[in-house]
């Protein structure tokens, strides 16, 4: 390396070298400073404090930074060159995944499988003994694509605006490898992997795969790519003994991922006489309704407010951040991850802390804020804008309207549904009563059950199932498009409002 520069890196107590002149973006990643807007400025997530040394500020970072911020020496890291030796100060961020340990009936088989989750945020990878379907070892880690955005429409921007593909194709692989190699440590002297199985969002089987996102960037959103993708390891650069096949689980339509087809799986949603929802709060917020006659699904563009993203003072579900807000004498009481100072807020204290706010009368059913004030305050310094009540209402309309739909569709009411299971990380975590009191469920408590990782656990469960029975899995899920429905607007702007 010619003309190093040293950065030292706070509280992490961690020094690395890098060449002069290299972005702040591609080097801080790893070390757990996000970039959800993609880099290019438009938010605070990348934030960093100069200790020593000369970061020049540049108009991005006036826009978003404030003349106080700017001059105690925060900077958006992504707007930043490291041509100097450098001392920054960096938020400690501990990624929280969600794994997954619950039993499952399954038919025994022989040798080893690897289940892999791969999340837009992060990886969870298990390797399996099929004879028993014990978990042996468990990897976790980020999704090194995040660096181009923490949604996964910004992906599909690098991928086809900025020519990203190939290389967002190349960390994914690299770092699931990475995760497989890590898991066979633990089999001496030579494993016998029989498959390996994945399951992920639209997007990121697609650039998984190596498949054209294009398709993915327009409406009507749909690709002719959702099958089933079957790989030799071999074939994508993996150096497994025994070269066994690797199998991305097929899609059921649009933004309707394997991810949800494992969660199908898990829930055995297919297999029940009674009728079921399979909910996936996320960016894009997927809905299943149905039973062994039917199923029909959907997803809706809820953005990114409930995984913390697109909240100005919004972050992950880590270290810093404010995850559960309650009612205490009249007054909100926060509780912080770490239990630290609060950094930022994550999804589910946001949601916590909006119906805590409507508890209070701090804002109104229309999402308005009461008073003159242009913001309320969470736990100082930690605030909510009417922008970011705004996001939040706009999340939660777009899911509740796609129940309401698929509900219609079935020809049910909320009534004759048995069991409605909340998948994923925020599914886990967030209080059902605040999502009953905000509006985004209008279940009873006593037909919400918060599912984990269905979709960790629908790949594991594929191990032992004939790919071709995943593939007429697909083929039975109905996709809904709600932006064909002539109601769909009507029914979004009608959730859009919190309950009395």
């Amino acid at each position: 390396m010619q003309d190093p520069v040293r950065l030292t890196l706070l509280p992490l107590g961690k020094t690395i070298e890098v060449e002069l002149g290299t972005p702040l973006r591609d080097v801080l990643f790893p070390h757990g400073v996000e970039f959800p807007c993609g880099g290019r400025g438009r938010c605070k997530g990348c934030r960093i404090r100069l200790i020593s040394g000369e970061l020049p500020i540049t108009l991005p970072q006036q826009r978003m930074l404030s003349a106080q911020d700017l001059n105690s020496g925060w900077r958006l890291s992504c707007q930043c060159q490291a041509n100097s030796d450098l001392t920054l100060e960096l938020g400690q961020w501990e990624a929280s995944v969600l794994s997954d340990e619950a039993k499952f009936v399954f038919t025994p088989g022989e040798g080893l499988g690897i289940a892999v989750d791969v999340g837009t945020t992060t990886i969870v990878a298990q390797l399996l003994d099929l004879t028993s379907g014990t978990v042996l070892s468990v990897r976790t880690a980020l999704n090194p694509q995040a660096r181009y955005g923490a949604d996964i429409m910004s992906r599909v921007s690098a991928a086809v605006l900025n020519g990203a593909h190939s290389r967002l194709v190349e960390l994914v692989r690299k770092q699931v490898s990475k995760m497989i190699g890590g898991l066979l440590t633990v089999t001496r002297p030579s494993p016998e992997i029989q498959r390996v199985v994945l399951v992920g969002n639209t997007v990121m089987h697609h650039l998984f795969c190596g498949l054209d996102v294009a398709p993915l960037s327009f409406y009507p959103f749909e690709s002719p790519h959702l099958g089933l993708q079957r790989f030799a390891s071999h074939e994508i650069g993996w150096e497994i003994p025994g070269n066994p096949p690797v199998l991305f689980l097929p899609c059921p339509g649009g933004f309707v991922g394997s991810d949800i087809l494992g969660g199908v799986l898990a829930t055995g949603l297919h297999e029940n006489d009674k009728y079921t929802c399979l909910i996936d709060l996320g960016t894009n917020g997927e809905i299943v309704v149905g039973n062994r006659e039917r199923i029909l699904c959907c997803s809706t563009a809820a953005g990114p407010a409930f995984e913390g993203a697109g909240i100005s003072c919004g972050m992950r579900a880590s270290t810093g951040a404010i995850s559960e807000v309650a009612v205490n004498d009249g007054r909100l009481s926060c509780s912080v991850i770490g239990h630290v100072e609060p950094r930022g807020i994550c999804g589910s204290g946001l949601v916590d802390a909006i119906a805590g706010m409507l508890e209070l009368g701090m804002i109104g059913i229309d999402g308005l804020i009461g008073g003159e004030g242009e913001s309320v305050a969470v736990c100082p310094p930690i605030s909510l804008t009417q922008l970011d009540i705004r996001q939040l209402q706009l999340a939660k309309g777009a899911i509740a309207a796609g129940v309401r739909i698929l509900l219609r569709e079935v020809g049910i009411t909320k009534d004759d549904v048995a069991s409605v299971y909340l998948a994923g990380a925020f599914g886990n975590y967030v209080n059902s009563e605040s999502a009953r009191r905000i509006g985004l469920l209008s279940f009873r408590e006593d037909q919400i059950i918060a599912a984990g990782n269905t979709a960790l656990r629908g790949a594991k469960m594929a191990l032992f199932l004939d790919p071709e029975m995943t593939a007429a899995l697909q083929k039975k899920m109905v996709h809904r498009g709600l932006s064909e429905d002539p109601e769909f607007q009507d029914i979004f702007v009608e959730e859009m409002g919190f309950p009395g």
